[in-house]
């Protein structure tokens, strides 16, 4: 997968280690955290707290280099667990959240980086700071609640051309001053790369279906 992510950065005209690989590790078992972790493989996104605890708490003692990466939905009753845990949480959308990541960050001593989550598609059902409202959150999370706020994510709608979707995600990140795009996944990913996403986040593409064996890079 690695392989393949440089051929694309290098087709888009950009350096490979201008893009970073999350290996999307929710529903996998040891065995496919293991083998992954023997390519090399060091950062990971997990979709729920309470998973990744039993995924990596054990774990994270062991690997110094280890990176994990919030990419669900967080419940402001999560964060301090959140904050314990994670390196960088993705899913922030909402000032309610960057009040309560805040007060974790106080209470643990450990201040995570944050990503913006944008609903670039609008969808009701989904996660993420409408658009229009991204620049107010940005803002009020960095300015008002102390966050280091780097970046920006988004999924884009699953029935609808990716690019418009990664296009609009970097020009909001653009104007914010934000130099991380989390943008892409196990089959757009490409095309995040070549509208300029810093990091790509891949589950089956890397570990095939849910549950089975990592395959070699």
């Amino acid at each position: 997968m690695r392989g393949r992510i440089a051929q694309a950065c290098i087709k888009a005209g950009r350096d490979p280690v201008s893009v970073i690989l999350t290996a999307v590790s929710k529903t996998q078992p040891p065995d496919s955290l293991e083998a992954a972790l023997a390519t090399g493989q060091r950062v990971f996104g997990e979709n729920r707290v309470q998973e990744a605890q039993g995924h990596w708490a054990e774990r994270r003692a062991a690997l110094p280099d280890l990176e994990l990466r919030l990419i669900g939905p967080l419940q402001t009753n999560k964060t301090v667990e959140a904050v314990e845990l994670f390196d960088v949480i993705e899913t922030l959308d909402r000032e309610k959240l960057a009040v309560a990541l805040s007060a974790a960050m106080k209470k643990t001593g450990r201040r995570p980086r944050v990503l913006v989550q944008v609903n670039t598609g609008a969808e009701p059902q989904k996660a993420g700071v409408l658009p229009a409202e991204a620049d107010a959150l940005i803002a009020a999370a960095r300015d008002i609640h102390g966050l280091s706020v780097e970046g920006l994510m988004c999924i884009p709608p699953a029935d609808e051309a990716p690019e418009p979707h990664f296009d609009l995600l970097a020009e909001i990140a653009a104007r914010n001053g934000l130099s991380v795009l989390s943008m892409g996944m196990s089959g757009d990913y490409e095309t995040a790369i070549r509208c300029g996403a810093t990091h790509v986040r891949v589950g089956s593409a890397l570990f095939g279906e849910r549950n089975t064996p990592l395959k070699p890079s």
